[in-house]
């Protein structure tokens, strides 16, 4: 299904039957060169009464690329993820969104709480405290962003999955699989994406975390020790929380571990969902 937002036509995959019964949406946000087919695998895992909803965020897979870097702010993906929900016609939805897709839920989360049941984030981070951590963050995804325009996607795929954060994803067995269908993605809603969602552009939400009311999910890899501190860190402060470590994964878990990580979903939802 395409939804158009300020004339921005934005991609989305899920079971349309779903809409307007009584099961409870769960919106799934992919990461950077991500898109909405890297959830299909569990899509037909969720627990009854729970249907998934898979977004192509701007710039990426299905949707569109616009050239003003304003539609890629903070702010802008925020609002078009609550124009997207609110064409749906959906009131309360969970969301999950894993590494860049999990700022960008974490970020509606403390945009539109009332809206949230319940939080799934993967690889996530709450922003960047320090002021000059922040500026060379700003700095190195600028270069990054310029980049991608020298060199193009392809090239610039292979620069990024060669970085140590990857490392433990290139061992599975359809990596390569999921490297190629990264190529779908252009330079310009790379480029603009990493120029305008930088997490050192990100606001810092490190002070709203306790005031988080709903029961939250944080999932990390044991191989990727800065994210399962930094998730660490989050879950002493969110009051309803549980955090799963999972061996033998790093940043991308739900790609590395499918099985572990619906599992740990499923428990998450029928736990938080049966016992109230």
């Amino acid at each position: 299904m395409q939804i158009y937002v300020d004339n921005i036509a934005f991609n989305l995959q899920f079971n349309e039957s779903d809409l307007n019964t009584d099961k409870t949406p769960i919106i799934f946000l992919h990461g950077f060169t991500g898109c909405a087919e890297d959830w299909f695998f569990i899509h037909d895992k969720l627990p009854d009464g729970f249907y998934a909803i898979s977004i192509d965020l701007i710039g990426h897979g299905k949707s569109d690329s616009p050239e003003e870097l304003k539609h890629y702010s903070t702010a802008a993906i925020t609002c078009q993820l609550n124009k997207i929900i609110l064409k749906l016609g959906l009131e309360k939805i969970v969301i999950a969104g894993y590494s860049m897709g999990g700022r960008a839920a974490l970020s509606y989360c403390c945009k539109f709480p009332h809206t949230i049941k319940a939080a799934i984030l993967e690889s996530t981070t709450a922003g960047i405290q320090d002021f000059n951590q922040k500026k060379e963050r700003v700095e190195f995804d600028l270069l990054l962003s310029e980049k991608i325009k020298l060199e193009g996607v392809e090239k610039f795929l292979e620069y990024w999955f060669s970085i140590p954060l990857f490392e433990s994803l290139k061992d599975i067995d359809n990596f390569e699989s999921i490297k190629n269908q990264r190529t779908q993605n252009n330079v310009m809603g790379l480029s603009n994406i990493l120029a305008g969602f930088s997490s050192g552009l990100m606001p810092n939400y490190w002070n709203r975390l306790n005031l988080i009311s709903f029961p939250v999910l944080l999932v990390s890899g044991e191989l990727d020790e800065k994210y399962s501190v930094i998730n660490s860190k989050m879950s002493e402060l969110i009051p309803n929380v549980k955090h799963e470590i999972v061996s033998g994964c790093g940043h991308n878990v739900h790609l590395e571990n499918p099985v572990l990580f619906s599992k740990f979903v499923n428990q998450f939802l029928n736990k938080t969902f049966t016992s109230r």
